[in-house]
């Protein structure tokens, strides 16, 4: 399901993106850049209490209309106040209230989402005088913190988590969930009515005509589906407009609800470093992905040329070798048809499950083959795995020391799995704990 979002915003200058890069560096758990976004660490994922949630750090807003960089900059923030499900409007105890803290309040009354003041370095927190001109704001509470030093943000984040939306149950539906991802103008639209079979999405020329993640329910006999076609995910440099920031958020959350993946590319321009990173995004999540190249219509080629192809794409995605390929051409409708039984192939895949039994004897006879390697004259032996969970496949592997078996190992245990299993088309989970064996 998408994460919620926590937009942090006020003037310039109070402390904001300290306290974004604090409160995503507060807790144990890993902390991540999106791909697609890192280049400007915009968004950022962020967890408190189990509960998962993203950051949208916004440049800082300020009373001058007339100023070109401003105006984008209060754009921008505004767009975040339209995506947030929780806002923390951070203000600086040590300039004060200013008209440009004002001006931000009431933009925030406007928006009706929940806020929480925030009212940054603070360096005494048994002197409430440092704080209390903000409660004329008419914003509740302020809350003292000191972003530099980190005082006080773990209270700040039990009040975020308090504000966050329920945790959705998940669907129960049994219409698989197909995200259609790529860079602006690759086709992905058209694709989509290709297998509609009727005009229901705008197709245009124009790079970035789809600006939200639109869902659309197709059914072919007994099977159903929810495509949901996504704003195109182009490189930092290139997005001059802030709206398709949050385009490309949305995206993102799209991939984080889907079941698989279509990533689409341009096939008459080849694999981009952005390509790779849309594509990385559904690896990361661990969702079963299908690597689409459209307008193969347009591509001269020979006998040979299918085959160089996607020898090229298996080198420069060698990330996510296990997605099958179709070479498609969404405006002739060239094997587009082989799109929705791909896609049951890959769905089933990602939520198959192997019996500890027969998992444990291939296993078995993996490291017979192929003992695990020792490290510093100790040998690693592994006693047993079995699978936890689907959506990938995931498997805990028990054995004396985890911590030295290597990733070559890894990768060979994972191909072994594959080749008992299958598996094609969702990435793998291997976890590996310890045990003293049997």
């Amino acid at each position: 399901m998408p994460k919620p979002v926590v937009a942090i915003v006020g003037r310039p200058n109070v402390g904001k993106s300290t306290l974004f890069n604090r409160l995503t560096g507060a807790r144990v758990a890993i902390v991540e850049d999106t791909p697609g976004v890192t280049r400007d660490r915009l968004y950022r994922d962020a967890e408190w209490r189990g509960r998962q949630f993203t950051l949208v750090d916004t440049g800082g807003i300020a009373a001058r209309p007339d100023d070109p960089l401003v105006a984008q900059v209060r754009r921008q923030a505004e767009q975040a106040l339209a995506e947030a499900d929780v806002i923390l409007f951070v203000v600086d105890t040590r300039t004060g209230l200013t008209a440009d803290d004002e001006e931000v309040a009431e933009l925030l009354r406007r928006s009706g989402r929940p806020v929480i003041l925030v009212a940054n370095k603070v360096e005494d927190f048994s002197d409430p005088s440092l704080t209390h001109e903000f409660y004329r704001l008419g914003l509740g509470d302020p809350l003292p913190v000191s972003a530099i030093h980190g005082l006080n943000v773990g209270d700040l984040l039990d009040r975020v988590v308090d504000l966050l939306p329920a945790a959705p149950v998940e669907e129960e539906g049994t219409a698989l969930k197909v995200a259609v991802v790529g860079r602006p103008n690759v086709g992905k639209s058209s694709i989509v009515n290709r297998l509609l079979g009727e005009e229901r999405l705008i197709v245009s020329d124009l790079p970035g005509t789809t600006r939200d993640a639109i869902d659309t329910y197709i059914r072919q006999g007994e099977r159903e589906y929810i495509l949901i076609d996504t704003a195109g995910m182009r490189r930092k440099s290139r997005i001059a407009d802030p709206t398709e920031h949050y385009s490309v958020l949305r995206a993102l959350k799209a991939v984080e609800r889907a079941d698989v993946v279509l990533v689409v590319l341009d096939g008459t321009e080849g694999v981009t470093e952005q390509d790779k990173k849309i594509a990385g995004y559904g690896h990361e999540q661990g969702k079963a992905s299908i690597i689409i190249v459209n307008k193969w219509d347009l591509v001269p080629r020979d006998d040979k040329t299918m085959a160089r192809y996607e020898e090229m794409i298996r080198q420069e995605l060698s990330f996510m070798s296990y997605a099958p390929i179709l070479f498609i051409s969404a405006l002739t409708g060239q094997r587009v048809a082989r799109i929705l039984p791909a896609l049951d192939a890959v769905g089933a895949e990602a939520s198959r499950r192997v019996a500890t039994g027969t998992l444990n004897s291939i296993v078995r006879e993996a490291v017979m083959l192929t003992p695990p390697p020792a490290v510093k004259g100790q040998a690693v032996k592994i006693f047993y795995a079995t699978q936890v969970k689907v959506k990938p496949p995931t498997f805990i592997f028990f054995c004396n020391r985890p911590e030295d078996v290597h990733f070559s190992y890894q990768r060979y245990l994972e191909n072994q799995l594959r080749q008992a299993f299958g598996f094609e088309g969702t990435p793998l989970r291997l976890l590996f704990r310890h045990s003293k064996g049997q």
